[in-house]
């Protein structure tokens, strides 16, 4: 039978003296009012603390996996307290991949939890309507903001027809999962961009921590310091797969992580990781873990102390450095084209000159006509697309603007 976590809001006057039970609490952040209070209230925390001292030498292994699913974000945390057992997915992976089932079933994972999504774009909730198919799932959590794309539409559709409960948090909610406390650190409200309200959230087991912040940049970076919440964290989850968008020296400083650990595709357009980004973490002597260069990576920990083991090895560069590398070696698919007809070889190459709307990077996407600096984010938001005329859903291209864009002829959805 499925394990459901479900939220507790007790109200003070129908329960006084009842004790909360349930595996998911939401903390009581109330100041006490009196000296009194205050006092009872700090004998209490040096009673927890004593007490999350001494679990910390029994605790079961938190596992995390940060799963490679290419230019995309998926991360899966497991463990056990006595008899139950808990299992929690951040992101759910790119729409064009099949990764995240799959790894889930090879690490025997039969229910779910909770599915946090920390925004609607495709390479963060694009296989979360194969997971709400495969797995039973307790809640999903999600912003508020919605996308302009099919993708999204179709998660929507699998959530109402899943029987998962549905929340939208906030900062400053705080929940007890077992020895596991889910902080959510942003967003407080929302701005309507979906990189800038990703959902943060901040994972403490015993004195190891986890920080996820998503797509968010660093104006989000900011508000966080600023909220004055606990980012102090071991392991930290780069912000935007790496980008220069994300990450700033302040940031880091304040997480001050021994860890940094980000996603990315190998050889991918958007030259992710930066170089800049790198930088920053080699001058604080900080360890970089990526799975465009590692794969799956897994972290254990029993709360005191962390373990790290990756699938492949090698050495973390930047993106542009390593498409540049990844150029340079013959790949079995061009091996195989070698071995085709002419004719076929040089309509792929017509195919590969084109620029797809559903993979290009910001800068690749503004070669075309009528979409600018400030309508490429509307573009990317609204993948994925499957045709050319599928622009239409943005805002601002008319049939005017459609015309000219399919007579420039250099826009394009999967090489057609």
């Amino acid at each position: 039978m499925r394990k459901k976590i479900i939220f507790l809001f007790v109200s003070i006057f129908l329960c006084i003296g009842c004790t909360n039970e349930g595996a998911l609490q939401k903390q009581d952040t109330t100041a006490p009012t009196n000296k009194v209070e205050a006092d009872v209230a700090n004998e209490d925390k040096e009673e927890n603390t004593e007490k999350k001292t001494k679990q910390q030498e029994t605790y079961s292994p938190l596992t995390v996996h940060y799963i490679d699913v290419g230019q995309g974000d998926a991360t899966l945390l497991e463990f056990t307290d006595e008899d139950d057992s808990y299992t929690i997915l951040y992101d759910a992976g790119d729409w064009q991949g099949n990764e995240v089932v799959p790894y889930l079933q090879q690490e025997n994972i039969e229910t779910i939890d909770i599915v946090i999504i920390s925004h609607p774009h495709a390479d963060h909730i694009g296989q979360l309507t194969d997971v709400l198919t495969e797995f039973e799932v307790g809640e999903v959590w999600m912003t508020e903001n919605t996308a302009n794309s099919g993708v999204y539409e179709d998660a929507v559709e699998a959530i109402l027809a899943s029987d998962a409960d549905y929340d939208e948090p906030q900062a400053g909610d705080v929940f007890d999962i077992g020895p596991l406390t889910l902080s959510v650190l942003h967003p407080e409200t929302l701005t309507g961009g979906l990189n800038e309200d990703s959902l943060a959230v901040h994972f403490s087991y015993g004195d190891m921590a986890f920080l996820f912040t998503g797509d968010a940049y660093m104006a989000q970076e900011e508000e966080i310091i600023a909220s004055g919440a606990n980012v102090d964290a071991q392991f930290l989850h780069l912000g935007h797969h790496g980008s220069k968008t994300s990450s700033s020296e302040k940031f880091l400083n304040a997480v001050d992580p021994t860890y940094a650990i980000y996603s990315a595709g190998t050889g991918n357009s958007y030259g992710h990781p930066n170089q800049e980004v790198l930088d920053k973490l080699q001058v604080k002597d900080i360890t970089v873990y990526g799975t465009d260069v590692h794969g799956n990576i897994v972290v254990t920990t029993d709360g005191v102390d962390a373990e790290v083991t990756t699938e492949k090895s090698g050495e973390v560069v930047a993106g542009t450095e390593q498409k540049a590398a990844s150029d340079k070696k013959e790949t079995p698919v061009e091996a195989d084209r070698q071995e085709q007809d002419p004719e076929q070889t040089e309509t792929q190459a017509k195919q590969n000159n084109c620029i797809d709307l559903n993979t290009a990077s910001d800068t690749e996407l503004q070669e075309i006509i009528h979409i600018g600096e400030q309508r490429v984010k509307d573009v990317i938001a609204s993948r994925p697309f499957s045709t050319v005329d599928d622009l239409q859903r943005v805002d601002g291209f008319g049939p005017a603007r459609m015309d000219d864009i399919k007579a420039e002829n250099i826009a394009c959805v999967g090489g057609n």
